[in-house]
């Protein structure tokens, strides 16, 4: 995903929901940091955002999302892009993401707003998630310096040991671990 298509799921999330924020998890939350032209291949390849509702009590919000932009949609086949509405507890995230988080706001995502996680934040989400093509997405940031593996390794910490798996969790440290040397 590129950050004119970000702004065009935004844009048209928030006017089909009548929200305007709305967290950006999953790859296409680097957007929020980086420009296109400074990501390697492996950040931009995902053709999907994950957007979700900061108040969705019901999921009513996230599925009127899913349906409206997700995969297969009308959206999806006209643009070749799409959205997943997901809710708060997709992405597995360390203590103090919200604080953490980064506004992507541009006249292209009007009325929507993404708040997109912290690099940091992404790189820990996408490790515990334990799947292969997030170990890769992590390592392109990491190889393009784009984050610091000891700040991800740090925060991995204080990721809730309720949510995580521990495999998963330990998969991470693992990696990481294999990283730093």
């Amino acid at each position: 995903m590129k950050r004119e298509q970000l702004e065009h799921v935004l844009r048209a999330a928030s006017r089909i929901v009548g929200v305007q924020d709305l967290l950006v998890v999953g790859s296409a939350a680097i957007l929020g940091t980086y420009d296109d032209e400074d990501l390697p291949a492996a950040a931009t390849r995902s053709d999907e955002a994950d957007l979700a509702p900061f108040d969705d009590p019901d999921g009513g919000v996230s599925m009127a999302i899913e349906g409206s932009l997700g995969a297969g949609s009308a959206f999806h086949e006209q643009f070749g892009y799409f959205a997943d509405g997901v809710d708060l507890s997709t992405a597995i995230v360390p203590s103090g993401w919200r604080d953490r988080l980064v506004l992507y706001e541009t006249a292209g995502s009007e009325p929507g707003r993404g708040w997109c996680l912290e690099p940091h934040d992404l790189a820990v989400s996408k490790l515990v998630a334990g799947r292969e093509k997030d170990f890769d997405f992590v390592g392109a940031l990491g190889d393009a310096g784009l984050i610091d593996l000891e700040v991800v390794r740090a925060r991995l910490a204080d990721v809730p040991r309720d949510r995580a798996l521990p495999a998963f969790l330990a998969k991470a440290e693992r990696w990481l671990g294999e990283r730093a040397t």
